[in-house]
Order: structure tokens, then C-alpha cells, then sequence
């Protein structure tokens, strides 16, 4: 489950973390609002090289008994560079370098390398166009209005293949309409669990020390 939400996590962050404000002018089809607010948020996004923030994970499933609430921090640094290092309740940290994505769980005594190739290309697609399409052939792609989280713009994703069905049922992104950054994320899997994460005190362009990404700091 982890390495899922990671490689969706870089995904929403390359393609689609950014939206304009604004209500869908009159006359204007649903699909021609999402493309529009898509390649304005392509644009915007281009220009950001690191990303910083504080994240909560909350976690829910029918086989806990209360929801499971994890905190941490988060760094990225294009093209491909993500950590996510976990401070609460046990720490953990998982480093994406390119198409390898590695997870330190001292607790547990994991340290685990995998190859995430197909999600990297994939993103790459992504990145390379400012037209919606690519991630259309994967999800249908709603914008909900009303936003369930008030003063946000609410985008739904739900997957049209087999393959990615089979993991995920539905993803719900909730977009900072002034700053254009991805303010929470909800990934609802096939067996009905959830994982939300919810960032907060983002900052950009800073520049990165090379330790963060070590799994050893």
C-alpha cells in the first residue's frame, strides 16, 4: 500500500496538481473546463523545481479498529526525486530516485528496493504535454462543484482499466485555487480502504540539501 500511494503521489504531483480559479464559463462542457483548467495548471506547474511540506496520512480500513494517522514531511525534486519521511508513529522514510523506490522501516527491519519503471514512463508522458488526454486514457476525470472541502477545487479520477481497477477504485484531488498546489489527496482502493493525505505549510524553489534524500539522515 505504500508504494501505491507513492506512485500515485508522483504522479498527481507531475501532472496533476494544479487548477485555475474559477467557476466553468456558461456554455462550457464539463470536459472543455477540466482541459482548460489543466493546461493553465500544466503551465503554472512547470515552473516549480522543489517542493516542500508537512503531510498527515490517515489511513482506514476494516481491519483497524480506529483509523490509522500517520505525519511526516515531504521534499521533491524534478524530475524525480521524492522522499517522504515519516516522524509519526514510527519512523520510516521512502526515497524515489528515477524508475527505483526504496522503504527504510527500522521498526519492522524492512529495507525494500523496487522498480517502478512503468509509473516513472508513465509520468513522464504526463509531464511532456500540457493537454489533458494522456491522463484520460487512464481515469475519467470529473470536476466536482461544490468541493467537499470548502474553497478548493475538487477533481475525481476514476480508472478505466482492468489493471489499474484491480487496485484502485477512485482518486479525489483537492486543489488550492490561489497557490495552484495540491492541498489533499484520497486514494479509495478496490477492498474499500482509504489512504488521505493533507499537506500544509508547502513551499517551492527552495533549494535542497542532497542529504534529504538519503535514507540514513
Amino acid at each position: 500500500m505504500v508504494a501505491c500511494s507513492v506512485a500515485v503521489l508522483l504522479t498527481v504531483l507531475s501532472a496533476a496538481s494544479s487548477a485555475q480559479s474559477g467557476s466553468p464559463a456558461s456554455g462550457t462542457s464539463p470536459r472543455e473546463s477540466v482541459d482548460e483548467l489543466y493546461r493553465r495548471g500544466h503551465r503554472a506547474n512547470a515552473s516549480v523545481k522543489t517542493l516542500t511540506a508537512r503531510f498527515t496520512e490517515t489511513t482506514t480500513s476494516s481491519l483497524l479498529v480506529r483509523p490509522l494517522v500517520s505525519r511526516g514531511m515531504l521534499a521533491v525534486e524534478r524530475p524525480s526525486r521524492v522522499v517522504l519521511r515519516f516522524t509519526d508513529p514510527e519512523p520510516r522514510v521512502v526515497v524515489i530516485e528515477g524508475e527505483r523506490m526504496t522503504v527504510s522501516w527500522p521498526a519492522r527491519s524492512l529495507r525494500h528496493v523496487s522498480n517502478i519503471s512503468s509509473t516513472h514512463n508513465r509520468i513522464q508522458k504526463y509531464l511532456a504535454s500540457d493537454s489533458a488526454d494522456e491522463l484520460r486514457r487512464q481515469f475519467t476525470i470529473e470536476l466536482h462543484d461544490p468541493s467537499e472541502r470548502p474553497g478548493t477545487h475538487e477533481f475525481v479520477l476514476t480508472p478505466k482499466r482492468n489493471r489499474i481497477r484491480d487496485t484502485i477504485a477512485r482518486l479525489d484531488l483537492w486543489v488550492e485555487p490561489s497557490s495552484f498546489l495540491l492541498s489533499a489527496i484520497r486514494m479509495t482502493f478496490a477492498n474499500g480502504d482509504t489512504k488521505t493525505m493533507v499537506f500544509e505549510d508547502v513551499v517551492l524553489n527552495v533549494v535542497l540539501d542532497p542529504a534529504t534524500f538519503s535514507l540514513d539522515q
